[in-house]
């Protein structure tokens, strides 16, 4: 069939299936747009801005576990959504991110609104493309797609210069992939496995370290059962909140920097450590040279390069988690005791008790973890969380009542504030019927207010929770442990009045000074179905412990004081 390459595009997003593409139009790619106007296989929602484009498709591939697609123009409106690409690179979420570009014959010359995107992407993508010929275009959106969910899943660039779209030509979407030097390692080396489970059979105390790959890969079920089978205890990463659900006995908590006293004393005391879809990275492992000395390492990742990154690894296993600890569970179905791990269980008891993970509360004023806590009650395993970055992130984390993966939306490796609500846009889309809150912080929330409008004028109502303690507060909080107290430009007094601005975008907006106000706020927000700001003025100076220093052990924890259990 004869058609233009702007045409092709819209044409494989339909084939591909997606329902939702989430954009900012401009001069290069204004004929996909002008497609996108005759064509209705798929809905478009116009963002705010680009940034916030490309984080509302990732919040949709977080919640979904397909690709997320997001479409800019050239310049400006490539390097705004450079910080999404990053933040999906970072988290291996698989997002298809389409650019326009200037005509092919002004590449080079410094154009208006030319960038070189392929150069500027190269370190936060997959894999990226600049379209030279029409012909090879439903090739490469067809590769896109292959490329951004197999193997390690992240995002793909394809910078589409303006002539291409316009070009006329044949379009025969590819039915099939054939990409000779990309052939992902699913089932996992049998001899390696083997010896795996030879190593957990043979230990006195394992522990289990989740990590984000085990909700990548659908996962969770099966590493419950492996952990239920051996009684071992596990702890998750950021990442994996939600991995093995909330009440689950055999979950210590998160680890790392801000993890519990009981998550992190088990990692520094193991002597297997059965990583599974992690990567050690450095607010998980602290001071590398302290990190889990007496511990033998098996380290299960679908991403080959992950593997001994950091640390030196025993048993190497390159695979897709979800295949191998299938094939580890019919490996040790029957040769373990569920008793086999008892003595390391109770050690382990001890420590939770001795500094659960616990806060003062408060009459007189609300504390960010109790906000954090009730909101889990009012809505618990109904709703989708997403946050954005600091101390809210971290609370967060520690406190909500995680039942089930892929409920817990946020970014992990780069950090991005602004994230969270175009994020909670992305996962509304994806469920409509689903509550969805933005946990967030009032310096965070600036960063992408304008997606208010995008929200009102989709009738997308989520949820934003303002922790607000008018402070930059993590940058705060450090400031007061190492800095002598100097707050270097984190005060955020003068803050602009949150409720008037979500009411002036055609959203609700709520102060909240006390409990009972919090509670009328969040379920009449629910029940009006409307985009809502929720500023919750909270404690100003409360710190999210425990907490490792930089650079420290994880042994090493700032922890709160005895009395303040």
């Amino acid at each position: 069939m004869k058609m233009n390459g702007a045409r092709m595009v819209c044409e494989a997003l339909i084939a591909e299936g997606v329902k939702t593409v989430f954009g900012y139009p401009g001069g290069a790619i204004m004929n996909v747009y002008d497609e996108i106007y005759k064509q209705d296989g798929f809905e478009h929602i116009l963002n705010r801005h680009e940034q916030a484009s490309v984080h509302a498709a990732d919040g949709y591939a977080r919640a979904t576990g397909e690709v997320g697609v997001a479409m800019v123009t050239s310049g400006p409106g490539f390097t705004n959504a450079v910080t999404g690409l990053a933040t999906a690179y970072m988290d291996s979420i698989p997002l298809v991110v389409i650019s326009g570009q200037v005509p092919l014959s002004l590449i080079g010359t410094d154009g208006f609104q030319e960038i070189d995107a392929v150069g500027i992407s190269r370190p936060c993508t997959k894999h990226n493309y600049l379209v030279r010929e029409l012909s090879e275009l439903p090739r490469i959106l067809k590769d896109a797609f292959h490329i951004a969910r197999t193997g390690r899943p992240g995002p793909v660039l394809i910078d589409i210069p303006k002539d291409i779209t316009a070009e006329v030509g044949d379009f025969i979407y590819p039915k099939e992939v054939n990409i000779p030097s990309f052939k992902p390692t699913y089932k996992g080396n049998n001899r390696q496995i083997d010896k795996a489970v030879e190593a957990i059979l043979k230990a006195k105390k394992p522990l289990l370290y989740i990590g984000g790959g085990v909700v990548l890969s659908d996962a969770s079920e099966l590493v419950r059962k492996l952990a239920d089978i051996g009684q071992i205890p596990a702890v998750e990463t950021l990442m994996a909140r939600g991995v093995m659900g909330a009440k689950n006995p055999l979950l210590l908590g998160m680890l790392g920097m801000h993890g519990n006293y009981s998550s992190n004393m088990a990692m520094s005391e193991t002597d297997l450590i059965i990583s599974l879809g992690a990567r050690f990275d450095d607010r998980v492992t602290g001071k590398l040279s302290e990190f889990a000395k007496y511990a033998e390492i098996i380290h299960i990742d679908i991403d080959p390069a992950n593997i001994g990154k950091l640390v030196d690894i025993d048993y190497p296993i390159v695979g897709d988690v979800k295949i191998v600890i299938d094939k580890m569970i019919s490996k040790i179905e029957g040769r373990i005791k569920p008793s086999q791990y008892s003595d390391w269980l109770e050690v382990l008891e001890r420590y939770d008790n001795l500094y659960p993970q616990s806060y003062i509360d408060s009459d007189d004023v609300i504390k960010p973890q109790w906000a954090i806590e009730r909101l889990g009650e009012l809505v618990g395993e109904k709703a989708i969380i997403t946050s954005d970055v600091g101390q809210h992130q971290m609370w967060t984390a520690q406190h909500y009542p995680f039942d089930r993966p892929r409920q817990w939306i946020n970014s992990g490796g780069l950090g991005t504030m602004g994230f969270g609500f175009p994020a909670a846009l992305g996962a509304k889309k994806a469920f409509p019927n689903k509550t969805v809150i933005n946990i967030t912080g009032d310096g965070s929330i600036l960063m992408n207010v304008q997606e208010l409008v995008t929200a009102s004028e989709y009738k997308i109502p989520v949820i934003n929770v303002i922790l607000n303690n008018h402070f930059l507060g993590m940058v705060r909080q450090w400031q007061t442990f190492f800095y002598e107290e100097r707050y270097s430009e984190t005060d955020l007094s003068f803050q602009p009045d949150f409720k008037a601005l979500a009411e002036s975008c055609h959203g609700i907006g709520y102060d909240v000074t006390t409990k009972d106000e919090f509670d009328e706020a969040i379920r009449d927000a629910i029940k009006k179905d409307k985009v809502a700001f929720v500023n919750v003025q909270v404690a100003r100076f409360e710190d999210v412990l425990p907490m490792v220093p930089a650079g420290g052990a994880l042994y090493n924890m700032m922890l709160p004081n005895k009395e303040e259990k």
